[in-house]
């Protein structure tokens, strides 16, 4: 098992509630049981702040981003996404900027782009809700800046074929 003692060299954003126990947790394990320091949110202790994990974000050389149909239900994912487009375009004090990697779960890429079905829905619901302090405009204009990045870069699907599902390039 890798120690934590470093900055991870893998980030994985993601839904939690749909995803933490099935895909994400198998991936979690392969990823360390192989040597790689991987990251995500239930090895933070519990409490801390989204700028804990944008320090992770920061120190990580890769960041996978899986975007399920629930993903735009969680302002921390498009948060942290925003926060992934920014260290992938800047080095942040690294020799290289952040890779992305985008994995679409169970999702098409049609989907994100058009904003189409429960994805786009449940990501005009969260820009709705009030709160104080937020800059609503700014903050949807953010949002879609980062799923558009998400969008130009080489991704990774699990898509449904006749025999179950596949990754694929």
């Amino acid at each position: 098992m890798v120690t934590t003692s470093v900055g991870p060299q893998v980030f994985i954003n993601f839904r939690g509630e749909e995803l933490r126990n099935t895909f994400i947790s198998h991936l979690h394990y392969r990823l360390r049981r192989d040597g790689i320091n991987a990251f995500m949110d239930k090895d933070e202790d519990a409490g801390q702040d989204l700028n804990n994990l944008f320090k992770r974000i920061e120190q990580s050389e890769i960041a996978l981003a899986v975007l399920s149909s629930k993903y735009t239900e969680s302002h921390w994912c498009l948060e942290e996404l925003v926060k992934i487009k920014e260290c992938s375009m800047k080095s942040e004090g690294r020799n290289n900027k952040l890779l992305v990697i985008p994995i679409f779960y169970k999702l098409k890429t049609s989907t994100v782009a058009e904003l189409d079905g429960d994805f786009g829905l449940n990501l005009w619901n969260l820009w709705r809700l009030p709160g104080p302090g937020r800059d609503r405009d700014n903050r949807i204009v953010k949002w879609n800046e980062a799923l558009e990045d998400v969008l130009s870069k080489k991704a990774l699907i699990w898509a449904e074929t006749e025999t179950g599902y596949v990754l694929v390039l």
